[in-house]
């Protein structure tokens, strides 16, 4: 190397250099195919059996979706046609892994049930072998039938605290205590509450929000930011559900909330009129970046 050659990089490195822009990541995304023979939609394994569609969500039109909205990177929330079969998301991830994570479908409604022993090697092979990064698990489709937080289910969370998992959770109100328990017990386990807890606006904190901003006490619990779910206008840029979505906001704080879906992607950056612009660097992106251990 000659002293020219040491003078240029001395000088281009005292350059001022560019802030790096913060990730903008999408944390739930569904995708699917709705006729390629490879990954069948099969009714029997459906979670969702009366609810098919009849068009793509393909893994190239959410890379499509996200050039258009300028995203780093999506987490694939594998759908309910597909039920406990989680190829097509798996496809994804392995086909796209600069551009996506994913989490599966294994344990509860219509899937594997809570009991079954194999769950916990199921769960080490979903992370270890098809790459995903967790699981979805929804108890608000089992309202009357308590399993979240039964002992059966220890062998799970305590293998998903082994193998640093991220657990999403769909659930209803009056269900909120069954995930501070399993908080309280497995610490290591990431838990993210989905659609926030699909609380009803309407209703006193006691029917379910009160718990869930109480949750905010176990340092392994995060928000992920829904509004047209718990809007009851149904109206842009639903400013019926902010006053929840503020006091979520205070409780938890940025650092601990993750924003999802494209279409409520504007809102949560342009409208929402709480959210400093560090605040959203972080909702829209460092957040997921940080538990999803994004890679860019």
């Amino acid at each position: 190397m000659t002293r020219r050659d040491l003078l240029q990089m001395s000088a281009a490195a005292a350059l001022p250099q560019a802030p790096r822009r913060a990730p903008v990541i999408n944390a739930a995304e569904h995708a699917w195919l709705v006729n390629d023979p490879r990954f069948p939609i099969r009714p029997e394994l459906a979670t969702c059996p009366k609810n098919f569609v009849n068009y793509d969500y393909s893994g190239e039109w959410l890379l499509h979706e996200m050039e258009l909205y300028s995203h780093d990177y999506t987490v694939i929330s594998h759908v309910c046609y597909y039920g406990r079969d989680n190829s097509y998301t798996v496809h994804c991830v392995k086909t796209w892994p600069r551009k996506f994570s994913g989490y599966g479908l294994l344990v509860g409604y219509r899937l594997y049930p809570p009991n079954d022993k194999e769950n916990p090697s199921r769960l080490e092979r979903l992370i270890k072998e098809d790459g995903l990064i967790g699981l979805r698990i929804s108890p608000i489709y089992d309202r009357d039938v308590v399993w979240f937080n039964d002992p059966v289910c220890y062998p799970l969370w305590k293998k998903a605290e082994e193998l640093g998992a991220v657990f999403h959770i769909f659930l209803a109100p009056h269900q909120v205590g069954q995930v501070a328990d399993m908080a309280r017990r497995f610490p290591g386990v990431t838990v993210v509450i989905d659609h926030m807890a699909m609380i009803d606006i309407t209703a006193p904190d006691s029917d379910g929000f009160g718990p869930l901003l109480d949750l905010a006490k176990f340092p392994n619990v995060y928000i992920r930011t829904t509004m047209i779910n718990l809007s009851k206008t149904k109206q842009l840029p639903y400013r019926d559900v902010w006053p929840f979505l503020r006091r979520l906001y205070d409780r938890y704080g940025p650092q601990r909330m993750v924003y999802a879906n494209f279409f409520e992607y504007i809102t949560l950056k342009e409208a929402v009129p709480f959210f400093t612009a560090e605040d959203k660097e972080w909702i829209l992106g460092r957040t997921a970046a940080k538990i999803y251990r994004v890679r860019l």
